[in-house]
């Protein structure tokens, strides 16, 4: 999935953490809702300016990140 008109980083909004689509909602809040158990229908329905598709991006940029990290030792 192409994330990168979905997923943005402004330096004035959200302390430059990366939003979905200008939104004051991070990529963080919707990864920390999915690790607290709630669903992506639940997501869905407490923020109805959201998609599925903002979800999957989500997903995307922190599958993205995760491989794009090494340790150095």
């Amino acid at each position: 999935m192409n994330y990168h008109d979905i997923i943005t980083i402004e330096p004035g909004k959200r302390s430059g953490k990366p939003c979905i689509r200008g939104m004051r909602i991070t990529v963080y809040d919707i990864l920390e809702y999915l690790a607290g158990g709630m669903t992506e229908a639940e997501i869905l329905e407490d923020f109805s300016e959201l998609t599925s598709e903002d979800i999957k991006a989500c997903l995307a940029f922190a599958a993205d990140r995760e491989k794009k990290l090494f340790v150095v030792s």
